[in-house]
């Protein structure tokens, strides 16, 4: 069997804890995982308010192809997914790899995407307390749960949920490769 690929989509100011811990989880799991930005260039975390980190992207947007990939991950932080919902490439992608029945999962304030995206409109979800009224203007139904998974759409609330959003990303991952084993030949 072939190891799960992950994408995450980030650019400056993404929520250093809701990338790295994903990232280093996913990895020691199996998993191949990738960073994707709108340019070559490195991008900055914030830890809160504070600089954080920075990450070297394997790729720019434009190259991402979604059939290529088994899931997406989109971290939050105030910043990062206020600059990619205004990105027509960004937004793009996150609806490929919904349509394609991808995992897609979203945290903090990273599920500003998936409304821009148009893809919570009765589902389950949560996210970070502030964004709580996009979610349900989107058609949401909000959830009081550190993690949620609707289909194969994941969300989390913030950064101290960063490791349980990334196991429930594995889980969703090893159901969806059970059930590809399972389909006729």
């Amino acid at each position: 069997m072939t190891a799960p690929k992950v994408l995450i989509m980030a650019s400056d100011g993404f929520e250093e804890a809701e990338l790295f811990v994903p990232l280093e989880l996913l990895r020691q799991h199996g998993c191949k995982v990738a960073v994707a930005a709108p340019t070559n260039a490195p991008i900055q975390a914030t830890v809160l308010d504070d600089p954080g980190r920075t990450i070297a992207p394997d790729l720019c947007l434009e190259e991402v192809q979604a059939a290529e990939w088994d899931a997406l991950l989109l971290p939050g932080g105030l910043i990062n997914p206020d600059h990619l919902r205004t990105r027509p490439e960004a937004v793009a992608l996150v609806r490929s790899f919904a349509e394609l029945g991808k995992v897609v999962g979203a945290i903090c304030h990273g599920p500003w995407l998936l409304v821009e995206a148009d893809l919570l409109r009765g589902r389950r979800a949560t996210c970070w307390p502030s964004i709580r009224t996009d979610l349900r203007n989107a058609g949401a139904e909000l959830v009081d749960l550190p993690v949620v998974a609707d289909g194969r759409i994941v969300t989390a609330v913030g950064p101290a949920d960063s490791a349980r959003f990334a196991e429930m990303i594995l889980d969703l991952l090893d159901q969806a490769s059970t059930d590809r084993k399972e389909l006729p030949a």
